[in-house]
């Protein structure tokens, strides 16, 4: 991030409209998400297990079933939670007024991007070249990898 935006507060930074703007965004999705957290959570102590089929006599596929959707929904809470956390760490930097610019060149990003990714940290067009520049340091990791396996022979 440039060094000149790092002092500035959110409202030198950003306008009053936006601000509000993105805080009632982040609110709004932090509410939603907390609401699906909390009801999955309450449906499992209602249930005593995350499948509900605690006094059911299952044969083994019903259980395999069973164990994979409880899986399912276990990962379900697991990521809902994580973008919590995520949507929380926005809205600190909203109050810190570094919300809503790149990391990496400091620029305004989209609403509409901020607005489908509401704790994206960078433009589109940075998030795409470090997604290209990983692409290719997995690509030299896996041919690395692949050469190490002939000179082992």
């Amino acid at each position: 991030m440039k060094d000149t935006h790092k002092a500035e507060t959110a409202d030198q930074r950003m306008s009053p409209s936006r601000y509000s703007e993105l805080k009632q965004m982040l609110d709004g999705r932090r509410r939603e998400i907390q609401a699906e957290v909390q009801g999955k959570m309450r449906g499992v102590r209602e249930e005593g297990t995350w499948g509900g089929k605690l006094n059911e006599v299952l044969d083994a596929v019903e259980s395999a079933e069973a164990d994979i959707q409880e899986d399912i929904e276990f990962a379900l809470v697991q990521m809902k939670s994580e973008t919590l956390n995520k949507i929380n760490d926005a809205l600190m930097r909203l109050e810190q007024g570094d919300y809503g610019y790149c990391f990496d060149c400091g620029e305004e990003i989209a609403e509409k991007r901020l607005r489908a990714l509401p704790f994206a940290v960078r433009c589109k067009d940075c998030e795409e070249a470090r997604e290209n520049a990983q692409q290719r340091e997995r690509q030299l990791a896996a041919r690395r990898g692949a050469s190490s396996l002939f000179l082992d022979m």
